[in-house]
């Protein structure tokens, strides 16, 4: 009868230590309400733009994504966002989709502006940068770089010669 009960106790013990880790995850995870107050913006394509992604100022984080959306009468991305409380954004501020890195996310950077005037709660940043695309980037490059090679034959040599 003892082992049964040193089982019980060692599985609650478990249980607990489980419990108590997923309660520390979650409050690291910034998976509740961000709080803070939520902006618009528009941009012709968000490509790689998550839900729950960072909205950052100056490389600093200072919000979340919160929803995407397509706008029916112009068929924009529309990206609601948060931005923390304390932070007063200029109505002139701009926004534009960045990557963190090469093959790295992204991010909405944001840039503020300098008029006097703030966005209030549900506001929208008029100026945008939409996500660039690497596929689109390479195409260009490659089919750009072929045009002026067309009608050469055989490899040149390092002094240009044939």
């Amino acid at each position: 009868m003892s082992r049964n009960y040193v089982e019980t106790l060692l599985g609650a013990a478990v249980l607990a230590v489980a419990l108590g880790f997923l309660a520390w995850a979650y409050g690291r995870s910034d998976a509740g309400d961000p709080g803070g107050y939520t902006l618009r913006a528009k941009f012709d394509r968000v490509d790689g733009l998550e839900i729950g992604g960072d909205v950052r100022i100056s490389g600093i984080k200072v919000g979340r994504i919160l929803a995407q959306g397509l706008d029916p009468q112009t068929f924009r991305a529309e990206v609601t966002f948060s931005v923390r409380n304390g932070i007063e954004l200029p109505s002139d501020s701009s926004a534009a989709i960045v990557s963190s890195g090469l093959l790295g996310g992204k991010y909405l950077a944001v840039v503020p502006g300098g008029e006097d005037q703030v966005l209030a709660d549900g506001g929208e940043i008029k100026l945008t940068q939409s996500s660039v695309n690497l596929e689109d980037l390479i195409g260009r490059y490659i089919f750009s770089s072929q045009g002026g090679q067309s009608g050469q034959g055989g490899a040149a040599g390092a002094d240009g010669t044939q």
